[in-house]
């Protein structure tokens, strides 16, 4: 009698962490759409054309959520699926390629001023250059570099700007300076940006484009940014400190004009990884 009972609860057990399961599984099935706020927002001018054209050519729009499954309509070597999705998917890949290579500007990439050496490795810039026994390395990366233009955004009911009234896109990104002596086991960094807003306490002036946000000595030729080395950060320096700063980079060739030429060089390697990208994406949903 007793293993009865023993048996009964046994399998009521199993009964309810069969169904607590099923309920924790549940989500995994059902997935939630992430909210807008919750990723970074590229600016709406990236693709001007769509909003020109209402999309790609074959005027198809999938939806987000639908009930009726897509069944395979093609089939090749790869064993992966295909979908009509797929297919629309590829050509209007094929119309945004197109249309953002007619609008790029730079077909090989700009070339810095004043001695500046290029070395690439992916989405990472490095330049540099030798002067009287220093070396100096900026070095940035075109990543997450485009500020969101939420004052051109399309509302709903407003007319669209034809494209030559849209804001241009430049490339703004963080850039790390490295001063290095010969013979230094020491490099002295500067960790700088481009401000949109400058709040109080802020040393960029009206004539600089670009700001010093930290300063620190570093290990030279460690590409890994030491926190245990004390970092001066610039928000509550005495502006006549920050100002020598400012004319010790000069003096190496990193001033307004070094920035401007970065940015231009920022955004047409930005652009081109851009329709790498794409290639590659569509490459990926085609299966080529």
């Amino acid at each position: 009698m007793l293993k009865s009972v023993v048996r009964a609860v046994g399998a009521a057990v199993r009964l309810s962490s069969a169904a607590s399961s099923a309920a924790r599984a549940l989500p995994l099935s059902c997935p939630t759409l992430r909210s807008p706020g919750s990723a970074t927002i590229r600016p709406f001018t990236r693709s001007l054309w769509m909003l020109k054209n209402n999309g790609a050519s074959s005027g198809y729009r999938p939806k987000l959520l639908s009930s009726k499954v897509l069944n395979p309509s093609v089939s090749c070597g790869c064993g992966g699926l295909h979908t009509e999705g797929d297919k629309a998917f590829g050509e209007f890949l094929s119309d945004e390629i197109k249309e953002e290579k007619k609008i790029q500007k730079n077909k090989s990439l700009p070339k810095m001023s004043g001695g500046w050496e290029l070395e690439m490795n992916g989405t990472e810039a490095k330049l540099t250059k030798q002067l009287s026994g220093e070396k100096i390395t900026v070095t940035f990366n075109v990543n997450n570099s485009i500020p969101p233009n939420f004052e051109d955004e399309v509302e709903q009911g407003q007319q669209q700007k034809s494209p030559e009234d849209e804001p241009e896109i430049v490339s703004t990104p963080n850039f790390v300076i490295e001063v290095t002596k010969q013979g230094g086991k020491h490099s002295l960094v500067f960790d700088c940006h481009f401000p949109e807003d400058e709040g109080p306490g802020s040393f960029k002036l009206a004539s600089q484009i670009f700001a010093i946000r930290e300063v620190s000595f570093q290990p030279e030729g460690d590409s890994d940014w030491k926190e245990t080395s004390y970092t001066l950060n610039t928000d509550s320096l005495d502006w006549a400190l920050y100002d020598h700063m400012m004319d010790f980079l000069a003096d190496r060739g990193v001033d307004n004009t070094f920035a401007d030429e970065l940015t231009e060089l920022s955004t047409a390697i930005e652009h081109k990884e851009y329709i790498k990208f794409l290639e590659d994406l569509q490459s990926f949903v085609n299966c080529k």
